[in-house]
């Protein structure tokens, strides 16, 4: 199975194993005691025995496999907040990009290098909406990949093609995420106690500046990091990987601290 695959007891809905490890294993379901074969029945006087003895039976599971991704930071947004451009932006990773809600239906993932062994995976997951912790849109499947992410990127169209307010944008999604339970993984933090910062995008399409100096301040009074960037023209990008890097070398940093510890 990939690495990042959970299973589920399919009746009680027990998590059985979770394999976050390559090479990995364990046993789910106990194979029975082999019964006795011909050979050990034979006799000086019977060489070819015609009997045998049966053995018992194994265990049966019905299962659930659920892959959860393994990234290092993930996107999250409205669907055409511009994840996909960006993840093609910084990465050789190449989703399908359109002009229309959730083109992207499945998470994409991407490596991101910056040299000197300066390396992460980003996932660019499907487009939220309100009421995606309650399985709007797909929403609970699509926050699952999130469980294990180290850090989250906000990506916020900040232009006025959409018609909502950027402030409005951010508030609806972050509930979204505080309000998601998850899905029973324990190795995963809740999603609104992951580091966040925010990607105020398509400022090359800004027409109206006082929609990003409404964010930024909104998110000063929050201390949450915001960094405006044109996924399109590149315009900010530099400053954005620099940022993502830092976080998750903190993270990583502090996942080290706790394993030692324990």
């Amino acid at each position: 199975l990939p690495v990042g695959t959970m299973i589920y007891d399919q009746e009680t809905g027990e998590v059985l194993a979770d394999l976050v490890a390559n090479g990995e294993s364990v046993v789910i379901a106990q194979g029975g005691r082999g019964g006795r074969g011909n050979s050990h029945f034979a006799t000086p006087t019977n060489r070819v025995p015609t009997h045998f003895e049966h053995g018992t039976a194994g265990e049966e599971k019905h299962l659930r496999l659920e892959l959860k991704l393994l990234a290092d930071v993930g996107l999250v947004g409205f669907p055409n907040a511009g994840k996909s451009t960006l993840i093609a932006a910084i990465s050789s990773a190449r989703p399908k990009i359109a002009d229309y809600p959730f083109t992207t239906l499945a998470p994409n993932l991407g490596v991101v290098s910056l040299g000197d062994d300066r390396s992460f995976v980003v996932a660019d997951v499907p487009g939220l909406i309100e009421g995606a912790h309650e399985g709007h849109g797909l929403g609970t499947k699509f926050l699952s990949h999130l469980e294990r992410t180290k850090v989250l990127a906000h990506v916020i169209d900040v232009s006025s093609a959409t018609g909502r307010d950027p402030v409005d944008d951010f508030k609806v999604i972050t509930r979204e995420l505080e309000l998601f339970e998850g899905t029973g993984d324990q190795t995963a933090a809740a999603l609104s106690t992951k580091p966040r910062i925010v990607v105020a995008n398509k400022i090359d399409a800004l027409d109206e500046p006082e929609r990003l100096k409404k964010l930024q301040k909104h998110l000063k009074k929050l201390k949450i990091p915001v960094y405006p960037v044109s996924a399109a023209s590149g315009e900010g990008l530099p400053a954005l990987l620099q940022a993502m890097w830092k976080a998750v070398a903190a993270a990583r940093e502090a996942d080290a601290e706790e394993t030692r510890q324990a």
